[in-house]
């Protein structure tokens, strides 16, 4: 007689029928990861942003790096007056702190305790950088700090806090698949999703891997992986708010078990604001759908469901109103918002020649997917599997409005703003050519060619090859000083290297031009001079006069960050 419960037998026997019943699912899902991986890692630079996120995420109470202000004023006072050996002290510190801060308010400790900060930049070391950067055994996942720093920025803290995980489990180490894991276990996890919603919607597996191997494998889901940022995650959730919108819709059950639904529209939300641009839409059309079919309690439940969602999200990340409504660039985007449609044609043009070439490599690969699609339709003649309006509508009008809102709202031209429109095109392009009359095993082929075009036409953005290099003559020559001549932004793009010199100053042309005698370029018998900026004759000139360098050997001429890296040393 059966207890009810599996045996290991039983697993491996279900497992292996999963494994065989699903075998070409499984295959794309690995031949998609390889391929990421791959390109994982060639991995060798940052983008600013990325770095960006790195720090963000590690370092401890200081959501910025100030070269007046190396150490943040929350981090000052956790090491003077909270840290302690003993974690009993500590404790009652913490206690002692929020007590004074209850009683006395703007007179407490906390609020009037000061951070050093100088009139003029200051060196930093190399350990400093390590520590803005990284995690050691002190700060490793520390969520508090992670949700210090992220409220100063614009962005909600969850993909943050995942990167401070990975950066708690390998401490001390930065490295490109600490923060291309995530995006890599989003994208995976978006493709099973357009596997189901293939076989949900269009009623085919094959559309499904179609349409997985076309986002997976294409520029764009490349780009995706690469990007160490909030948009993979972004993603993901939203392709997992269609898939349980649509499963509500068929299996018609609005007012129990959302629980998922709230989850999903929760963590998209602390993910990326512009997770509202889609979720909203979404939301119009499920209500617009039942106000047609007068469903007024189903309108309720999920209304109710969605409030539920707001209120979860604003209550655990307060910040959001402010960075939404009251933050630099989400004034820009609602000033943007507001005066009209003068440029948005421009935008919308560039926005669609990226969308082109990010999904499918360009216009040729688009030209073949439509030209199947338009064959198939004109000239066979098969039963074919309508979705209804209702599905078709949430198909197509939610990426639409997200598109159409982010190449009004976005602060930059770039692709990273319209990721999380690939995936439905995928959907939608491997449906239309599953239902257009072809035989659906054309829509593996078709797909094939296009991800190939896409991978051959992938302009390696993001890789920054190259970097490895000018990384490795910093490790040479990291017992040196480094002077960094910036132009006000850029210098987060070297952190690997100023982790690397005995310490560097951060300094834009007219601070140092200013600056008083320097007692470290006085006593040191070299200095690495990394240029931003173009004022290299200027430079050459004021480092001989006022401190008597030459510049021996230029060690990088043009780095992929367009550097360049001299080695100086006292004129003899």
């Amino acid at each position: 007689m059966s207890s009810g419960r599996y045996s290991p037998e039983d697993w491996a026997s279900n497992l292996k029928n999963y494994a065989i019943s699903h075998k070409w699912n499984l295959l794309a899902l690995l031949l998609i990861t390889c391929v990421l991986s791959f390109y994982i890692s060639e991995k060798e630079g940052y983008h600013m942003d990325e770095l960006l996120s790195f720090e963000l995420s590690n370092a401890q109470f200081t959501p910025w790096i100030v070269p007046t202000q190396p150490e943040g004023r929350l981090a000052k006072f956790v090491r003077e007056e909270i840290e302690d050996p003993s974690f009993a002290e500590e404790c009652r510190n913490v206690v002692d702190i929020v007590r004074d801060l209850i009683q006395n308010k703007g007179n407490s400790r906390l609020a009037g305790f000061q951070a050093d900060v100088y009139d003029e930049p200051v060196w930093i070391s190399g350990q400093q950088f390590r520590d803005y950067v990284t995690v050691d055994r002190q700060d490793a996942f520390n969520y508090l700090s992670v949700y210090f720093n992220v409220k100063d920025d614009n962005h909600p803290p969850l993909h943050f806090m995942l990167l401070h995980t990975m950066s708690s489990l390998f401490q001390g180490k930065i490295f490109p698949w600490l923060g291309c894991f995530i995006n890599l276990a989003a994208v995976l996890g978006t493709c099973i999703l357009l596997m189901k919603l293939g076989e949900r919607v269009w009623k085919s597996r094959l559309c499904g891997i179609g349409a997985a191997l076309l986002y997976g494998l294409s520029a764009g889901g490349i780009a995706t992986v690469l990007l160490i940022r909030m948009y993979g995650l972004m993603t993901f959730f939203c392709v997992a708010a269609l898939y349980l919108h649509l499963r509500k819709w068929q299996e018609d059950r609005w007012r129990k078990n959302n629980f998922l639904l709230i989850t999903v529209t929760v963590l998209g939300f602390w993910t990326q604001y512009f997770f509202l641009f889609y979720v909203i839409a979404l939301a119009a059309v499920v209500v617009l759908a039942l106000a047609a079919e007068k469903r007024g309690k189903d309108i309720l439940c999920y209304i109710r469901s969605m409030a539920i969602a707001a209120v979860i999200g604003i209550a655990v990340f307060p910040f959001a109103i402010q960075d939404v409504f009251a933050s630099g660039r989400g004034v820009e985007a609602l000033e943007k918002l507001q005066s009209g449609f003068a440029g948005y044609g421009a935008r919308l043009a560039a926005f669609g020649e990226i969308t082109v070439r990010r999904f499918a490599g360009g216009y040729r690969g688009l030209v073949l997917v439509l030209l199947v699609i338009l064959v198939g339709f004109l000239f066979w003649k098969s039963k074919r599997v309508s979705p209804g309006r209702t599905l078709y509508a949430m198909l197509i009008v939610p990426p639409l409005c997200y598109f159409l809102l982010a190449a009004k709202l976005s602060p930059y031209l770039v692709d990273r703003y319209i990721m999380a429109i690939f995936p439905f095109l995928a959907l939608l392009a491997a449906g239309l050519l599953s239902q257009s009359g072809i035989a659906v095993r054309l829509c593996i082929p078709v797909a094939a060619a296009v991800c190939l075009l896409s991978l051959v036409s992938y302009d390696g953005e993001y890789l920054y090859k190259g970097y490895e290099g000018q990384e490795k003559t910093a490790a040479e020559y990291g017992t040196y000083p480094c002077l960094c001549l910036y132009e006000g932004v850029g210098y987060y793009e070297n952190l690997i290297e100023f982790c690397e010199y005995e310490q560097t100053l951060l300094v834009t042309w007219e601070e140092f031009r200013s600056r008083g005698m320097d007692p470290v370029l006085t006593d040191s018998g070299g200095l690495v001079v990394l240029v931003k900026t173009d004022k290299e004759e200027q430079l050459r000139t004021l480092l001989l006069e006022k401190y008597g360098f030459l510049v021996e050997k230029v060690l990088v001429t043009d780095s992929v960050y367009h550097d360049k890296v001299w080695l100086c040393k006292k004129e003899v």
